[in-house]
């Protein structure tokens, strides 16, 4: 289990790539929706630091839980709902079992779709999260969890958006990578790189 010091680290590296990026993710949005997408998780993750002390001293359910209501109430548009649903459910998971995080996950990602009500395939960030739920259960390192998500963020650019503003687009939202996707891909590349 995840100690209290290595959550702040973890959440401190996810949160450092987001604002990083948070122009990238933008852009990518402007594409293909409101243009808001990296500014948005940006204000969602710098709430997240901003209470990080209070956070990582909770146990770990409880301190994903904590997370997952912070996105939900400042990070603005989709994103909020969806992000927060994955930490609230991955919280409420670990609680019922602390030994399985493959199985945690997956069940997290569950809720993420029924949140959307969407499913993997149609350019949205659960084409990273579903994969890697599966990378999850087969044991797969983690240069290999990172390389399978920057790779579907990429085939992403080929799929036609179903759900979200993306998909008001149709046909043209083809040829344009998803910011969803692109943002989870990023936290998962940040939390793998300080993993022990």
């Amino acid at each position: 289990m995840i100690g209290q010091e290595q959550l702040s680290v973890l959440v401190t590296a996810a949160a450092g790539t987001i604002s990083a990026h948070a122009d990238e993710l933008s852009e990518l949005d402007s594409a293909i929706g409101d243009g808001d997408h990296g500014y948005n998780m940006k204000r969602g993750v710098e709430a997240v630091l901003g209470d990080l002390e209070a956070i990582s001293a909770k146990p770990l359910p409880e301190a994903l839980r904590a997370i997952g209501t912070k996105l939900v109430m400042t990070v603005g548009g989709a994103s909020g709902p969806l992000y927060g649903t994955m930490f609230l459910a991955l919280g409420k998971e670990l609680a019922i079992n602390p030994d399985d995080f493959a199985a945690a996950f997956h069940k997290a990602v569950d809720a993420v779709a029924a949140r959307g009500k969407s499913e993997f395939g149609q350019k949205t960030l659960l084409d990273v999260l579903y994969p890697i739920a599966a990378a999850l259960d087969t044991g797969k390192s983690k240069a290999e969890i990172v390389a399978l998500a920057n790779q579907e963020v990429t085939a992403t650019r080929d799929r036609k958006a179903v759900r979200g503003r993306a998909s008001f687009l149709g046909d043209r939202s083809i040829g344009h990578v998803d910011p969803g996707a692109r943002s989870s891909a990023l936290i998962i590349e940040a939390i793998a790189g300080k993993l022990q």
